[in-house]
C-alpha cells in the first residue's frame, strides 16, 4: 500500500477532525457535566459513560453532514459502518490520556489539547488505509 498519498492523507485527516469533533461533543460534555454535580460514580464509571456519550454524539454529527448526501438510513448506517472502529479507538485514547494525565474524568485547560491531539492521530493511519483500500469516506 502507498502510504504517501497527500490528497488520501488531506481527506484521511478531514474525516479524523469531524470524528474529533463529534466525539469530544460527548466525551468532554459527559466528563464535565459530572465535575460539577454532585455524584457518587466513579472515574470508570464516567469514563465508560464518556465514552458511550462520545460514539453517540459523533454517529448523530455525522449522520447531519451525511443526510445531505443520501437518505437517512443510509447516513445512520454509514456513519455507523465506516467510522465506528475509529470512533472507538479515539474514544479509548482521549479517555486512557486523561486517565494518565489526570487521574481520570477531570478536564483541564491543559489536558484537553494533550486529548484532542492524542484522539486525532490515533485513528488518523486506519482511516488513511481504509480510504485507500475501499475509496470510501464519510464526508
Amino acid at each position: 500500500m502507498n502510504w504517501n498519498c497527500k490528497s488520501t492523507w488531506r481527506k484521511a485527516k478531514i474525516n479524523t477532525f469531524w470524528c474529533l469533533l463529534g466525539c469530544s461533543i460527548g466525551d468532554f460534555g459527559t466528563i464535565f457535566y459530572f465535575q460539577n454535580i454532585e455524584h457518587s460514580w466513579n472515574n470508570v464509571q464516567i469514563m465508560g459513560l464518556a465514552i458511550v456519550n462520545g460514539l453517540l454524539t459523533s454517529v448523530i454529527l455525522e449522520t447531519i453532514i451525511l443526510i445531505r448526501q443520501m437518505n437517512f438510513k443510509q447516513a445512520v448506517n454509514t456513519a455507523l459502518g465506516m467510522s465506528f472502529i475509529s470512533m472507538i479507538g479515539m474514544e479509548l485514547a482521549m479517555n486512557i490520556t486523561d486517565l494518565l494525565f489526570t487521574g481520570g474524568a477531570i478536564l483541564t485547560w491543559w489536558v484537553i489539547p494533550i486529548m484532542l491531539i492524542i484522539g486525532f492521530y490515533t485513528p488518523l493511519p486506519y482511516n488513511y488505509w481504509r480510504l485507500k483500500k475501499y475509496n470510501i469516506s464519510c464526508h
